[in-house]
Formats: structure tokens, sequence, C-alpha cells
């Protein structure tokens, strides 16, 4: 309404009321009302008094009763005839033997605790009497609701978030809310439970807020961590949420962000009368009928539509920028606008960007070279943003790297070099093959990256995966086995799940680290441990086919990973132990360029018969050894380093390998 509909309204709320008072008044003083109260005005908006008694189907004593407790706290003069009938001096209180005394068509059942004055709590009865002489109460919110204040109950507002319609949507969430969910506007409300799963969870939410505003309703989101513990704090919610869902009216979110509910969640869900809207990741199982909907993070593709629209002209400049960030990040819709926003922002505060994107000058001139800059810059901090909101929540399952390693610090074979640039290559073209080219046309599965580096311990797995990020400009995380292994029952995999369900959200390489004691090969089943252990690795099995983005796996042992991983596995690259030449390569580029040396020789360091982790670990401990020393290193520091990396890794040294070292 507008503010001139909205003060129409309020004076003919207060009209109706006023009347309703007087009414009352005679009627309790055996007298007729000299103004007979009208029935409901069809004219506009309904007055509270009209759309309650509607919204909760009462008849025409119920709402007597209802009108007269609200009397005696609003209408002075009908609290003083109460007061009178009760022959108290005092203020009165309703009674309902007063009710029906005084007010037509009076029926025992109104006070039934099943009847919609008490199963709403729309009034309250006083314990300590009995039903007849019982003090009858007016619930406050319902009273400020007949006086025109309609404000969501304050025993709800610190557990419940109002949640409006998103202003940016995935193209296919919107065509979901509009074309294919509808909900009722008025009772009978269906017994089913509306449930959208996926990996969007504010998606959800977007797609319920469109839905419950088509229904011309507010949408009220209930958190996980809020859920109110089964017993009496459970059911009070159930009866508030029953009454504002008709007064406000509004639609309940339940969001769900974990892999199985809790019993008060699960209990909520089931005895929640009305429409239920549930946000989960996995679909729901409850002894109730359950409508399943699939409400996932856009695809590339969509996700490209909202850069393109929310950017405006700036996205024309960067779509190499823009392809890159679909490819490798999968944001909700809402989080790709707060990016956007965010990018946008930045580049208005440099003042003049806009100008110098538009380039139009000579191949070579200065203002072309300012132009590129600005789309370097541009696309540098799109990808820094997008790095930022899809950086996971991962604490204490898996351990953040830094990536610092280039191509340059990784000598490997030619083949296995090839190898580890076409995964590199592949991470950056998925945009186009996956996309433009429409495989995933045929289904998104599989379609993410995962390869396995095998090898002996030092020959560069876990330095490549890093050397991809760094590559790819990702964040690298490596799952800390130690914490995701559990011998308890199904607790591994819901600890897998977490890692997995978190790094669903793109821009990060995932590294498991010795893989094979996670991904081990299923044995046949003597006992109850085997059968968890299977079960343990067909889930991880699952999860890595469906798994959109990159994962990593390293092992020492090839032979002890389970064979079904070699078909989920888009490459498999063994990692060989270093020749000479390589090792010589290795010596050349192990100390940094601020090292001080002095009389190294790479081609007799070569001669020593140690992988690359080995030959680093010496390189370390030698310039350790010559700042203790207070000079360069030179080659009887890395001798006296070697001689330690050999104690520690139990092998000795020949002279072969050392001639002419010092």
């Amino acid at each position: 309404m507008n503010a001139r509909e909205t003060v129409d309204w309020a004076a003919r709320n207060q009209s109706r009321l006023v009347r309703a008072f007087a009414d009352l008044r005679c009627r309790i003083a055996g007298e007729t009302p000299a103004d007979p109260l009208p029935a409901a005005d069809d004219t506009g908006a309904p007055t509270a008094v009209d759309a309650l008694a509607s919204a909760f189907e009462l008849d025409a004593f119920e709402l007597q009763v209802l009108l007269l407790c609200a009397g005696v706290e609003m209408d002075p003069a009908l609290a003083a005839c109460v007061a009178r009938a009760g022959g108290d001096s005092d203020r009165g209180h309703v009674t309902f033997s007063l009710a029906l005394s005084v007010l037509d068509a009076p029926d025992w059942r109104a006070l039934a605790p099943s009847a919609p004055l008490r199963r709403f709590r729309l009034v309250e009865m006083k314990p300590g009497a009995g039903v007849t002489q019982a003090e009858l109460r007016i619930d406050e919110r319902v009273l400020h609701y007949l006086a025109g204040v309609n404000r969501l109950d304050g025993r709800l507002e610190g557990l419940l978030s109002p949640r409006q319609e998103s202003p940016c949507m995935a193209e296919e969430h919107w065509r979901l809310a509009v074309e294919s969910l509808e909900l009722p506007t008025a009772p009978p409300w269906p017994a089913a439970v509306l449930n959208l799963c996926g990996d969007d969870l504010l998606g959800q939410e977007a797609v319920a807020a469109m839905v419950a505003r088509r229904a011309g309703r507010e949408l009220f989101v209930l958190r996980q961590a809020d859920h109110p513990p089964v017993g009496a704090e459970l059911d009070l919610f159930i009866q508030l949420w029953s009454r504002e869902s008709r007064l406000l009216p509004a639609f309940l979110l339940l969001q769900w962000n974990k892999e199985q509910p809790t019993p008060a969640a699960r209990r909520l869900a089931e005895r929640l009368p009305g429409v239920v809207m549930v946000a989960s990741r996995a679909p729901l199982h409850l002894d109730r009928a359950v409508e399943q909907v699939d409400v996932d993070k856009p695809s590339p593709r969509s996700q490209r539509r909202l850069w393109e629209a929310l950017l405006g002209p700036l996205a024309g400049h960067v779509p190499e920028a823009i392809d890159n960030v679909c490819a490798q990040f999968r944001l909700s819709a809402d989080a790709v606008a707060d990016v956007a926003a965010q990018v946008l922002a930045q580049t208005e505060a440099d003042g003049g960007v806009e100008t110098q994107l538009e380039g139009g000058a000579p191949a070579g001139s200065d203002a072309e070279a300012e132009a590129e800059v600005a789309r370097a810059r541009l696309s540098q901090r799109l990808w820094r943003a997008c790095r930022s909101a899809a950086r996971p929540a991962l604490e204490g399952l898996a351990e953040r790297i830094v990536p610092v390693a280039g191509w340059d610090d990784l000598v490997l074979p030619a083949q296995q070099l090839d190898a580890v640039r076409q995964l590199a290559s592949q991470a950056r073209l998925r945009m186009t093959v996956h996309e433009r080219w429409d495989f995933a046309g045929k289904g998104r599965r599989g379609l993410g990256l995962s390869a396995l580096f095998c090898g002996q311990s030092g020959t560069g797995k876990t330095l490549a995966a890093e050397v991809l990020a760094t590559a790819l400009g990702l964040d690298l995380y490596r799952v800390d086995l130690s914490m995701v292994v559990s011998k308890y029952i199904g607790e591994t995999e819901k600890n897998l799940a977490r890692i997995f369900d978190a790094a669903d959200g793109g821009g990060l390489v995932l590294l498991f680290d010795e893989a094979d004691a996670l991904f081990g090969r299923r044995s046949e089943v003597k006992d109850s441990h085997d059968r968890f252990a299977n079960i343990e690795v067909g889930y991880l099995l699952q999860r890595m086919e469906a798994f959109q983005g990159l994962a990593i796996l390293t092992t020492n042992l090839r032979s002890s990973l389970d064979r079904s991983f070699q078909r989920r596995l888009r490459f498999c690259i063994e990692f060989p132990f270093p020749d000479v030449g390589q090792r010589e390569l290795i010596w050349s580029r192990v100390f940094p360029r601020a090292t001080p040396t002095r009389g190294l020789v790479n081609q007799q360091l070569a001669q020593l018969n140690m992988a690359g982790g080995n030959i680093r670990n010496i390189a370390l401990n030698a310039a350790f050894i010559a700042a203790q020393a207070g000079g360069p290193v030179d080659m009887g520091h890395l001798l006296a380093a070697t001689r330690m990396e050999a104690t520690k890794t139990e092998r000795a040294l020949s002279e072969v390998e050392i001639r002419g070292w010092v």
C-alpha cells in the first residue's frame, strides 16, 4: 500500500475496532446496540479483524471472544463494563462464563485445545481455575496485530532471519522458481515438505524467496544452529510459527548445512503444519512426504551470463579472465554479485580506468600499453576476489599451503613434464571444452580433473602439485589424513564429505598426499572391519567421480591403490628416480639467487644417488652450516650435510658418489 492507502486503512481498522467494542459494551449491559456491527468490509484491504478471522477460520462466536479479550486491554469503558459484570471493583477480566452468557451463538467447543483460539495461542487461559472461570487474556502479539502493527513475534526474532528476494539470480534458478514451483496462497496446505537440495544453499534461499514472493508471502530462514531443542522449546516454536505463518503471512525455510539433520531438525520438519521448505545438501528422508528439487550452484555458462550482466561494459574488456573464473570457481549467484560489486567499486576508485580500457589507439602506442595494463589489473582483481570468496573452511582437515614453486623448480623427464603441463592446460580450458563444445551437456559427472602422481619418495610429486597451484593461481590444500581417518564407523566418510563439499566451491587444488593410506585396495570381506573399510573406499570412489575440481593423489605404492581408480583418474603420471643429468639440473637450481656459494661443482654433486627431495634437504642443511661458519656454501658444507642426510635415511655413501668433493 502507498502512504494514502495506509492512512485510509488505519482509519478503517480503527473504526472497525471502535464499533466492535461499542457493540460488546451494549451486549454486556443488556442494551441494543445503537449502531449494529457491520459485516466485514470488502472495500480495499481487509481490516485486521477481518483478516485475522479469515486467516484462522474463526466463527462469529470465536471472533467475539477474541475481540472481548482485546477490548479490556484497548477500551477502558469496555474494561469497566466487564468489571461490573464480574462483580469486581477493580479492573475486570474476561471469563468463558461471561462470553457464554452475553455473546451470540455460544459454543463450548470454542475453548477446546484443538480449536483455533488456543491451538494458535490467540488467547491464553490462566491456570488455577476451571474452564469457565479461568481468566482469558489475548496474546500481546495478536493485540498488536489488531491495532495494525504486524511484526514477527519477539520470541522468534532471535531465531529467524528474514530473506528478501535476490536482485540477482542464476537463470536456471529463476526458471525453477517461476515455471516449476508454485505453492498455494491459502489453505488447504500441501502435506509434503519441499526439499531444495544441492550444493548451493544461498541459491536455495533465493529460489525459496522468489516462490514466497509469488505467493504473496514473506520468507524467514531458520539456520540449523538455531533449531530449538526437542521438548517444550520445540513445541512452543511450532505453535508460535503456526500462528506467525498466517498473521504475516510467511513461509519458513529450514536450512540444514550438515550431512545429517539433528533429531530436533528432523522432528521440526515432520511436525510443522502448512508449507515447509528445507534447504539441504543431501536429499531428505522423513516420515512425511517429501518433494525434492535440485538447486546446485550455477553452471559455468550461467555464471558467465551473471558476470556479463553485473560487470556491464567492463566484462567486454576481459573475456578471457571471465572464462577463467567460470572454469575454476563454482560461486553462487549472490557470491558473484558480491564479487562484481567489489570489483566495480575498486575500479571506480581507480578513476579513469574505463577510459584506459577503451583502447582504440595504434598498436605499440602508450595509450594501448596503458589499456593492456588496465586489463591485466582488472583481470587480477577479479581473480583475487573470486579466490577469496571461494576459499573453503577446511580447518583441522587440510593444511593450506601457499604455493610459490614454479615450472623452473620442477625437474622431470620430457614425457612426465609434458603430462603435468597438459594437466594445467586442461584446467584452464574447461570453459571451452565443457561449455562451448558442450561436453557438459551430456552430464557433469566425471568432468572434474583428477590425477595420480606415483613414484619414490622425493621424486617431486608434492612439488608438482605446488607448481600446478602456482601456475593456475589457486590455493593448495593438503589433506591431513590423521584428522580424516577415524576408527569410528561412518566418521571417515563424514570427514571426507566435509572436505569435498568445501572443495566443490573451486579455486583450489586438493592434494591427498600418501593417498594409499586412504584410497587402498578393497579386500575380500572376512569381518565387519573389512566391510566398513570397503564402504569407505566405495564412498571415495563416488565422490572422486562427482568432484568437479582439481584433485591430486600421490603415492609411493601404486600397486596398493584400488583398481577402480584407474577409470576415474584423468591422468596417471609416474615420477621416476632422477638420472645423473636431471640431478645435475636439480643441483643447479636448488640454491636461491641470494644464497652465497663458492666453488660448487654440479657435475660432481650429481654423482650423489639421491632424489630431489633429499637434495633440497642437503642444500638447506648446508646453508645453515655455512651460515654458522660465517661464509658462503662450499663443497665441504655440502659433504657434511650429505653425511647427515645419509644417516637419516639409513644408507651408506660410496666413495664414487662423493669423490672430489673436498
